[in-house]
């Protein structure tokens, strides 16, 4: 599949995983949205409702303590009225006699009579209207001006005002724990709650309490919920799992991806390994091929000097054979961690020296020359010799291969210890270069500097590899700087052979 198409069907599976992440949050902030808008009209609806309530039981206590009085009063002067309306009229009744009155006007004078009667009861009922009707709006105005007049402590019963509130509530809903303080108008508080706790009061609810009376006399309950986040989320607590479980997916795509593309490169890698196995092994076999058939053809007179020269091409060919097969060997051997390491004292400064000689001759022939620093005092390493000679005779073999064309090559070697303890060495050289964004591949294994379809420079792409394996294994550290037409420099740094390290030898 090419790149191109993964690069595509990344995008628009990532594109789908943060669109349905983006409507199921969406999704959830509406919910919150919405319920937080009902929890706050639900509570002051409650509030509302608890306010009427203590209105009303005020309005109903001062009743209960005036109407005995008010109905006393008017019991007395409603008598006393009634006794006199009934005396006058029962004088004005009987005070004409019979006798003298002729029958037709007898008649007339009753009739007359009950008119006149009738009338005067529906005055007497207007005017106890009237009375009774004064009398209630005495009642009321004590109620208002007179229970005003007193302070909020001594006109709300907080205990019941605390069931109203928690009644109206559950009425709404709600039953989760509150708490909630009384306060005048000025904010001087005249109450609170024993449990009163500050958690979630940035969120308060207020309702005014006795809102017919004057401002000043006013009072103001404040409510709030410290477990209302809580409450208000449960309602959207089914989603998390969707939430969760997209997000799970997204990552393991994203996982997906990178495997992907992860693997698509060590194809190319495992392509360009083959490639170059191929022409590594081509060489070699097709000289000892050729020495062979040049040793079996009897036209070719087979002289002394002939014969050894065609016996040392097939043996340094199979030399180079068996030694390009080890350094693929080696590598298995260290993915599958079966390999042992003999590992003894050895002096750096000295292994150091060694092997500058044994490269110097390669290195003047370029035209260039080996430079060595030893400033190492503890120069003692607890390693094995065979491998991490191999490391650096690989690092200083590369430096002698990726020269700059037709130029000489100067290689600078320093040996010290840092302040951490750690014995350090550099190789430093005068070469091509590395591309910026190829340091960071180097050491991967089968992994080579692209340079177009030449094939100069031999090699597997496993000789870097290799030099991490055998300093990662010896509890080591190595890091590469490298500008392009400038050289490269490998630091290597390993701890310091002490007392401890020998007991564990």
């Amino acid at each position: 599949m090419k790149k191109s198409t993964i690069w595509a069907i990344a995008v628009i599976m990532g594109f789908s995983f943060l669109a349905l992440l983006y409507l199921q949050f969406s999704y959830v902030e509406e919910m919150v949205k919405m319920k937080k808008e009902q929890f706050d009209e639900s509570v002051n609806r409650s509030l509302y409702q608890a306010s009427h309530h203590l209105e009303v039981n005020e309005t109903a206590r001062y009743l209960e303590k005036d109407i005995k009085e008010t109905e006393r009063r008017a019991y007395q002067q409603d008598s006393v009225f009634s006794d006199t309306v009934y005396s006058s009229f029962q004088l004005k009744t009987f005070e004409l006699k019979p006798s003298s009155i002729p029958k037709a006007m007898i008649l007339r004078k009753d009739k007359n009579s009950l008119v006149d009667a009738a009338k005067s009861m529906q005055e007497i009922v207007r005017n106890r209207y009237v009375y009774q009707k004064g009398l209630l709006d005495e009642v009321v105005y004590n109620i208002l001006y007179t229970a005003s007049d007193k302070p909020l402590q001594e006109r709300i019963n907080f205990r019941m005002l605390d069931n109203d509130i928690r009644q109206e509530l559950a009425n709404n809903g709600i039953n989760i724990p509150y708490h909630f303080t009384v306060s005048t108008t000025d904010g001087r508080e005249v109450y609170r709650c024993p449990d009163y706790s500050e958690k979630g009061e940035k969120y308060a609810y207020t309702q005014y309490l006795f809102q017919n009376d004057p401002q000043s006399k006013m009072g103001v309950v404040k409510v709030h919920f410290p477990e209302m986040s809580s409450y208000i989320f449960s309602s959207v607590r089914f989603m998390i799992p969707s939430i969760i479980f997209t997000i799970v997916l997204l990552i393991t795509f994203l996982f997906t991806i990178v495997v992907i593309f992860r693997q698509k490169r060590y194809s190319e890698i495992k392509n360009d390994f083959i490639n170059n196995m191929t022409h590594e092994l081509k060489t070699p076999i097709a000289s000892i091929s050729l020495a062979a058939q040049m040793m079996n053809d009897e036209s070719v007179p087979k002289t002394e000097q002939l014969t050894k020269h065609l016996g040392s091409i097939i043996g340094d060919e199979s030399k180079r054979l068996r030694f390009l097969v080890e350094k693929v060997l080696q590598m298995s051997m260290f993915d599958k961690k079966s390999v042992v390491f003999k590992r003894k004292e050895l002096d750096l400064n000295e292994m150091v020296e060694q092997i500058a000689q044994t490269f110097s001759l390669r290195v003047e022939h370029t035209g260039g020359k080996i430079y060595t620093e030893i400033e190492a005092v503890d120069s003692a390493i607890f390693v094995d010799e065979v491998h991490f000679q191999n490391a650096i005779t690989n690092l200083m073999d590369n430096a002698v291969k990726y020269r700059k064309p037709d130029e000489p090559i100067d290689i600078y070697l320093r040996t010290w210890n840092d302040e951490h303890k750690h014995l350090c060495l550099s190789i430093r050289d005068t070469g091509q270069g590395i591309k910026k964004e190829n340091v960071k591949k180097i050491f991967d294994k089968f992994y080579r500097v692209h340079t177009g379809n030449k094939h100069d420079v031999k090699g597997f792409g496993l000789g870097l590899a290799y030099v991490k394996k055998v300093v990662d294994l010896h509890q080591g550290n190595i890091k590469v700087e490298s500008e392009l037409g400038k050289g490269t420099k490998f630091t290597i740094s390993l701890p310091v052979l002490d007392e401890d390290a020998d007991n564990n030898r």
